[in-house]
Formats: structure tokens, sequence, C-alpha cells
């Protein structure tokens, strides 16, 4: 009996000693859950304020991010700017290659038909519409200039802009000059073909035309007989009024004398013999007393990017675009007429619409 209740009760404090150590785990485990529980709700308590410190972080980067781009956009955009501006220097001289001509060139007489329709398109046109059939290749070195003519009677105005090559011959770009009084005058039937450029103290006139007249001459003659006038008027073209009032009161202003003017006929001259200012305003005159303001503004050696065909030039780079005339009278209706020296009118040449001009030029309804 003593034998089985020992053998049972050994049994029973194994049994208890397993369940202890079977229970200790689970308590253990159980504090454990109980830890990681409450460290979850800590961290969930301080979560939403490092959610929200990575989120400003994250803000922050990226506005630091937009700004360093728009940094660098700037100055890309400031370099590309520079560039382009130091590309518009660089080509402010050289004649657009985006022209294209065909290489071949006409005759003079076609050439100047051409011409015709130039003086009512602008420059581009007439270059997509200009027929080269010959290539005449450019010697270089070539000189380049760039001529301005201006109006007759609005001095201020720029009506065409020209290059020329140095090598050419004054005429050539004289035929290429556009100007209203000379398309008057042909429909007149009263054509001159006489002209002259006075560069510095040199007078090229064209004398190419049989009919044609030295403009010059009458000049000269001026000149020999009324030489005490001509030097008054030279000085007070050379001086001015204000000094002009300072010799006459003091006596102390210097006399300037007549420059040595020549006679040269424009078809032998070249524009690389003739010598002149660059920015200086020279004389153009034709059709009688029809006189131009021209002003040779740029000389540079020709450019890769210029036109290499002879045949070419002079190149319009500049053209005045005409308008419709009106009435110099009612100034509402389109003028249909124009009269050169009307003592009726105020303007010379003057311009009429039919009505207007009726009523000026007929009496009893007789013209």
């Amino acid at each position: 009996m003593d034998m089985a209740l020992k053998e049972t009760f050994t049994n029973r404090l194994r049994d208890e000693g397993s369940a202890e150590n079977s229970s200790q785990p689970s308590e253990e485990r159980s504090s454990a859950g109980r830890n990681l529980e409450r460290s979850g709700k800590q961290e969930n308590r301080k979560s939403p304020t490092k959610k929200k410190k990575k989120k400003k972080k994250a803000n922050r980067l990226t506005v630091d991010n937009f700004i360093a781009k728009a940094e660098q956009l700037s100055s890309i955009k400031l370099i590309k700017q520079k560039q382009d501006e130091d590309k518009a220097a660089a080509r402010l001289h050289s004649f657009n290659s985006s022209c294209k001509f065909n290489e071949y060139a006409v005759p003079f007489s076609d050439k100047t038909e051409r011409m015709k329709s130039l003086r009512s398109n602008n420059s581009a046109k007439w270059l997509k519409a200009l027929d080269i059939r010959e290539h005449v290749a450019v010697m270089n070195p070539e000189i380049v200039l760039s001529v301005e003519i201006y109006h007759n009677e609005r001095k201020w105005v720029k009506t065409q802009e020209f290059l020329v090559l140095g090598r050419q011959m004054l005429t050539e770009l004289r035929d290429v000059i556009c100007c209203l009084t000379d398309q008057v005058m042909q429909k007149a039937g009263q054509y001159d073909p006489s002209g002259y450029f006075l560069i510095e103290d040199v007078f090229y006139n064209d004398l190419r035309h049989p009919s044609a007249i030295d403009y010059s001459e009458p000049i000269f003659n001026w000149l020999r007989n009324s030489k005490n006038e001509a030097v008054k008027k030279w000085e007070c073209i050379i001086n001015g009024e204000l000094q002009q009032k300072q010799k006459a009161l003091l006596g102390s202003v210097s006399t300037s004398h007549l420059p040595h003017f020549k006679a040269v006929d424009m078809h032998k001259a070249r524009f690389c013999d003739v010598r002149f200012r660059l920015g200086a305003g020279y004389l153009y005159c034709h059709q009688g007393d029809c006189k131009h303001t021209i002003v040779i503004r740029d000389m540079r050696l020709i450019h890769p990017e210029d036109v290499h065909s002879r045949a070419a030039y002079p190149i319009v780079t500049f053209q005045l675009k005409q308008r419709s005339q009106k009435c110099s009278v009612c100034k509402i209706y389109m003028a249909a007429k124009v009269t050169v020296d009307d003592k009726w009118a105020q303007d010379n040449p003057c311009y009429f619409c039919d009505y207007c001009y009726s009523l000026l030029h007929s009496k009893d309804g007789n013209l």
C-alpha cells in the first residue's frame, strides 16, 4: 500500500511539474504579447507625428527639387538666349541663306523687264521670281556694300535697300532703283534717261543713252561764273548759320574753300573705285530735279552664307510697300489722275480723283 501511494504521489508531482512548466511558457508568451501590443499602441500613438515629419521632409525635398529645376531651366534659357543673340550678331551683315536662287542668269533686256515687276512686289517675291540662267562666281576677296535709297519728298523714309558688290558698276545700282517719278514721266511720254550720283566731290553721270544730258554741266558753269555766291552757300552748308553770325560779328571764323568737283561717266566707275564715307548722305538726281538721298550704310567682306552668284546682285534686302494713293483734294476717293507742274495744284506731282480733277480743271463742263 505504501509503495502504491508513493508511486501515485510521485506521478502527481511529475504531472504538476509538467503542467507548471507548460504554463510558464504560455504565461511568458502572453506577457510578451501584451508587451508587443503595448509597444504597438505606443508606436501607433507616436506614428502620426512621425508621418507628418516625413511628409514635411518630403515636401521640402520636392520644393527644393522644383526650385533647383527652375533655376536650371532659367539658366538654360539664358544661355540659349545669349547664343541666339550671338548668332544674330554674327549674321547681322550676312544675307539670309534660306533664300535660294536658281543658278542661271537672263539677258539684260529680260532682266530689266523682270525688274519692273519688283516695283510692285517685295524683295522676297522678287528673289523667288528671278530666273538666273548663268552662274557667275564671285571673285574672292569681294566686298559687299549695303546701300539705302530714301524718298524724294519724305527725306526720312527709306524706300529701298540693296546689297551690291565692290566690283559692280554704279549703273547696275541705278537700273534697279525704283521711283514713282520715272513711271509718271514714262506714261507722259517725257521720260529722261539722264541722271547722276554726287558722291563726295564727284558727279557720276549716266550718259549711256544717246539722248542723255550731262546734268553736271550747268552746275560747273554756275561754279565758274558765280564763284563768290557759290563760296557763300558752301560756307552756309559747312559752317551753319551760327558760325555765319559769329563771322559777321567777330570776323574770326576761318573761311572754307570750295571742293574741286569733277565729272566721271557712271558706266565706267566701280564701287571699289569710289571714295565715300560710311553713313554719309549722298545725292541721286534723275528726271530733271527728282532728288534722293543715298547712304552707304555698311561695308564688309563677302560671307559664306551670302549669295555667291554675281548675276544675282544687286540684291534687294528692303522694299517699301506701295500703297494706294488717295486724292490730294478730297482725301476720300482713290486717285485716278496725276498732274505735274500744275498751276492749280498745291503739290507737284498732285493726285486727283475724276470728280475733283473735273471741278478744278474744267470751265462750263469743258476741260
